[in-house]
């Protein structure tokens, strides 16, 4: 068998492993954020149960750091209180990112994992078995309930040979990027193997399965082996490791050779991760402002080199840098030493170990600025600026650019490679964490503040549907562009009506007001609608302005779960040239639909000068659910 097979085939509670094939899989772990944690423990807290069953669950308070209003505070004390009640371990702000300190403090070998954040399988650098959810999917996890997914095919990818100086992981994933695109991954598990694994930390490691996500991946895994020991040991958790590593005959459905000798320096250019480029030959380009961190690129061993290269050295005087060290452990070592000296000296601004940037919280570059970031995603305007240009490099390349003030080759602009030692023994002080009480707190008053809506309960699916066409898009709708992040939006993410006016406001700012005087509003979308994050509300909120169907080419995984989690008819066009013949404002009906998905039957969609045949891939899990009205109906009619 091969790594995944392994791990599923422990967890396995429902379905064979056979790709394509409906499974459920026992959750050890669940870990949230505050962005979508506050919905998703409203949804734990209306399923009346008194602990998480899970055997660790933590609340991270990650991406709402930037307090401008009363808002995201509310949240966290709403999470903070949620977390005591129901035997949760809280991160308050601070602390850190959530995949970093995930990585550090609480990832096990061999144990599986899911959270409300798409980057969720970082944690299979360490051989888990991590995947992005939805915060309901997450809520039932808690609650005990298997996570079902369609299993995936398992991609071997051959790592052969050794990186160059001046070479990272990041450029390992961004030629994944540049030859599988962001729809290669859509029902896949990346495996990595070869003799160059051995050559990767974890934290290198969990680079390449943090942006795996890009790729549409279900997650990406690698083995447990002598390295994982290593960095367990460091964090003083090194009884926690277990050897696991695929058999010498496992087979895989597909594999992928990527040779790390002659890999160089890489770059994914506006606007879009796949959208790859050799940086040499953008040199020149002027750049405004880099950011090196993220839950991609901020672990020790990442703020260490940049130290070194910084050392004595002043970044260029057009060129603004800020730096995000990804949890408080290693701005505790950095402080310990004149790392964090070097950089503070050269220039640099450091930011909260926290999302920031990434999700446009605060570093939003000038107008139609150039902004270099070791991040995961560029899609436009997630920054905070709408005609910014973001691009994805590894932290190498970004500071070799921070002192030039242009895209640079790292390999062309250093000599020697600075060789970074780390410590034998990390830093470790779990202080700021909040470890609930064994015996959950009945006492314990859960606060909500004034922006903290409870959720409607909405109607079930009516047999015979008849909308009209509110929204035409194209191919790759991410879901910053359904439901944007940034520093305006992002504290709204727990007032569902109040959220609901910005739904697809950077494609269409007249969508909302449209689609709320429009019964059974239906949007049409092109490939791999609902591509990047996990973000429940980019399905909750079409459904509250009244949206019921989703028609589109193709759906990315993490999206169409949600849509059915929230009770959305998803469907496929039988026939792609469909799409180009239906227009915005078109009347569209769908008869019989409940009985005929009911049944297996053949669908049609009937417009005012077309009928053509729509398709639906639906579990009778998923038919009942959405039948239901979505999930949280469903769980309460069955129990």
């Amino acid at each position: 068998m091969n790594v995944t097979k392994k791990i599923m085939s422990k967890h396995l509670l429902a379905g064979r492993l056979e790709a394509g094939e409906e499974i459920g899989i026992r959750i050890d772990q669940t870990l949230t954020q505050d962005a979508t944690g506050t919905v998703a423990y409203l949804q734990f807290e209306a399923m009346n149960i008194q602990k998480v069953k899970t055997k660790l669950s933590v609340s991270y308070v990650d991406h709402n750091t930037l307090q401008s209003g009363f808002e995201s505070a509310d949240d966290h004390k709403f999470l903070q209180t949620v977390a005591t009640k129901y035997g949760i371990v809280f991160s308050p702000a601070g602390n850190g990112i959530c995949h970093q300190v995930h990585l550090e403090r609480f990832a096990i070998p061999g144990m599986s994992l899911i959270g409300s954040d798409s980057h969720t399988p970082t944690c299979g650098g360490m051989a888990m078995l991590a995947f992005g959810a939805g915060g309901l999917d997450v809520a039932c996890a808690m609650a005990g309930q298997p996570f079902f997914i369609a299993m995936p095919k398992v991609v071997k990818v051959n790592l052969n040979g050794r990186l160059r100086d001046w070479v990272s992981a990041k450029d390992i994933i961004l030629e994944l990027l540049r030859t599988q695109s962001v729809k290669g991954g859509i029902g896949k598990v990346y495996e990595f193997d070869g003799d160059g694994v051995e050559t990767l930390s974890v934290p290198e490691r969990a680079t390449i399965t943090n942006m795996g996500t890009e790729l549409g991946a279900t997650t990406s895994i690698f083995s447990s082996d002598n390295i994982t020991k290593d960095f367990l040991d460091k964090q003083g958790r090194g009884s926690c490791w277990t050897r696991i590593e695929a058999d010498k005959n496992a087979s895989y459905d597909e594999e992928i050779t990527i040779n790390l000798d002659t890999l160089e320096p890489l770059i994914a250019v506006p606007h879009m991760p796949d959208n790859v480029k050799k940086v040499k030959d953008l040199e020149g380009t002027k750049v405004d402002q880099v950011c090196v961190g993220s839950c991609t690129n901020s672990s020790l061993s990442d703020m260490l080199l940049i130290s070194e290269v910084l050392k004595g050295k002043k970044i260029n005087k057009n060129t603004d840098l800020v730096v995000s060290p990804g949890s408080r452990q290693i701005i505790s070592m950095l402080s310990h030493s004149e790392a964090l000296f070097n950089i503070v000296k050269s220039g640099a601004r450091i930011l909260e170990s926290a999302c920031g940037p990434c999700i446009g919280m605060g570093q939003a570059p000038k107008s139609g600025g150039i902004s270099l970031r070791t991040f995961n995603r560029n899609f436009e305007g997630r920054s905070g600026t709408e005609n910014a240009q973001v691009y994805l490099c590894s932290p190498e390349t970004a500071i070799a650019t921070a002192l030039t003030g242009e895209i640079t080759n790292p390999i062309e602009y250093f000599d020697v490679k600075p060789r970074i030692v780390l410590p034998n023994v990390f830093f470790v002080d779990d202080v700021q964490f909040q470890f609930p009480p064994i015996e959950p707190s009945k006492s314990e008053k859960v606060i909500k503040g004034p922006n903290i809506k409870s959720l409607d309960e909405f109607s079930e699916l009516d047999n015979n549907l008849t909308g009209k066409i509110v929204l035409k898009v194209g191919d790759d709708i991410s879901t910053d562009h359904i439901l944007p992040a940034g520093a305006k939006i992002l504290p709204l993410r727990s007032n569902l009506p109040e959220i609901s006016k910005y739904t697809f406001s950077l494609i269409d700012k007249d969508f909302a007001s449209r689609a709320m005087s429009t019964p059974n509003g239906v949007i049409l979308g092109g490939d791999n609608y609902g591509q990047g994050s996990s973000r429940e509300h980019a399905a909750l909120a079409p459904r509250y302005l009244g949206i019921r169907v989703i028609l589109v080419k193709s759906f990315a995984r993490i999206h169409l779960a949600n849509l059915i989690n929230f009770g959305l008819v998803p469907l496929t066009f039988n026939n792609p040239s469909d799409y180009a013949k239906i227009k915005l404002g078109d009347e569209i009906k769908f008869e019989d639909i409940r009985n005929t998905i009911k049944y297996n039957g053949t669908l049609f969609a009937k417009t005012t000068n077309k009928i053509f045949k729509v398709v639906y891939d639906l579990t009778q899990r998923q038919k009942d659910t959405i039948f239901a009205g979505g999930l949280l109906n469903w769980i309460k009619s069955t129990t």
